[in-house]
């Protein structure tokens, strides 16, 4: 049990026309029931309280004899003494108050706060500056009208259902997305202690409460490779820039995405390998990517280095930036040709799979395709570079030959 240090009636041994003097004085001077004012050589001046617990001498700090007067710190010091009446160490139980008071404010946080946490913490997560505002974007228009500002440790799924349930039919895609995202911040803030682990069958719950949609599966409209030539011919002629030209055949020549292509930059060309090599932050399954050069793809190159004095794009736009993510969509409207860019990654596929002879595998390899049986992948780390080459030479040839007969 705890000890009182003194009697009442040897208190307050301190008065207020002795304190001036005593805040000059280095040294512990006593008031009383283990009450000190605590005055430092170099001026320095604090309240203290010193007490035996248990056979255990222990000094707490109470704070600057200049917030605290006389009258304050002795009312604090008859609180301490309680505690000790009771059996209680004054300083654990402040610290056991510090640390609820802790948990307390960071269960408090709201959704809101949790989500721009995890958005910061994961930043070398994000492909783009682009997928990176969209993260926080999407749930700024639907998920924090709900409950952005409700401390993340009250959100319910009920909550997540009300959120996305308005755009669940009719922005399926976007709501799917939106849920994904609402999911990772929850399951990062139970993971930082910003609230208590979520059920096991909250997502259950929230898939249940949410209706059944029927999604149909789209595909870019592809160009029959038979009509493929023909339709490079009429691009060639078309009205567009020679730049816009150029960045349209390589696409097409290399298979590669749209974006890829816009993006591509002269120090991942290597023309004396006839390579392009796309660094992993570039390519949609995060991996590095190289892609054997054509002599058609490297006349392409060299016409392009011979057309603009950008030593970064390859292919720039007028102004020096990258070609905007509609400018082969717009070419092929233009020719009302039916199809679209990426749909030519399939007409590319289609070929391959129709009119040569090479492994399925490395076809998949040329469209940069993870590989989603796990066993194989193991076995099968080669990128299969050179049997590439040769696939995209052929590929090369074949569009040679059917625009010549188109």
């Amino acid at each position: 049990m705890g000890t009182r240090t003194s009697s009442a009636r040897d208190r307050k041994r301190i008065s207020a026309v002795s304190l001036p003097k005593l805040f000059r004085t280095p040294g512990y001077h006593h008031d009383g029931g283990g009450l000190y004012l605590q005055v430092t050589a170099t001026g320095g001046r604090s309240w203290v309280f010193r007490y035996m617990l248990n056979k255990r001498s222990r000094e707490m700090g109470l704070g600057s004899a200049d917030n605290w007067d006389l009258t304050s710190i002795r009312q604090r010091a008859d609180e301490l003494r309680r505690l000790l009446d009771q059996g209680i160490d004054p300083i654990e139980q402040r610290n056991a108050e510090r640390r609820a008071l802790a948990q307390k404010q960071e269960t408090s946080r709201t959704f809101k706060q949790c989500a721009e946490l995890f958005h910061e913490k994961n930043a070398a997560a994000w492909k783009n500056a682009k997928h990176s505002a969209q993260f926080l974007s999407t749930l700024e228009t639907y998920a924090y009208p709900t409950f952005g500002e409700w401390p993340v440790s009250e959100i319910t799924g009920d909550a997540v259902v009300k959120a996305v349930l308005p755009i669940w039919t009719t922005k399926h895609e976007t709501a799917t997305r939106v849920l994904q995202r609402i999911k990772k911040v929850l399951v990062w803030s139970a993971a930082a202690r910003h609230r208590e682990p979520l059920p096991s069958d909250f997502w259950d719950f929230v898939q249940t409460h949410l209706p059944a949609v029927k999604v149909e599966e789209k595909h870019h409209e592809a160009c029959p490779y038979a009509e493929a030539g023909a339709l490079l011919v009429r691009v060639r002629d078309s009205s567009a820039s020679d730049i816009v030209k150029l960045a349209f055949l390589f696409t097409v020549l290399t298979a590669a995405r749209s974006g890829e292509t816009r993006g591509a930059m002269w120090d991942e060309i290597h023309l004396d390998n006839k390579v392009w090599v796309i660094p992993a932050e570039r390519m949609k399954a995060g991996r590095v990517h190289r892609v054997p050069l054509s002599p058609s793809a490297v006349a392409i190159l060299k016409r392009a280095r011979e057309l603009s004095s950008n030593e970064m794009l390859v292919f720039p736009s007028p102004r020096g930036l990258k070609l905007s993510d509609m400018v082969f969509t717009q070419l092929l409207r233009r020719l009302e040709a039916g199809c679209t860019m990426h749909g030519f990654r399939s007409t590319f596929r289609d070929w391959a799979a129709e009119q040569t002879n090479y492994a399925a595998q490395v076809c998949e390899t040329a469209l940069a395709h993870v590989n989603e049986d796990q066993v194989e992948a193991a076995y099968l780390r080669s990128d299969q570079f050179e049997r590439r080459r040769g696939l995209m030479a052929d590929w090369a040839k074949f569009l040679e030959d059917s625009a010549i007969r188109g």
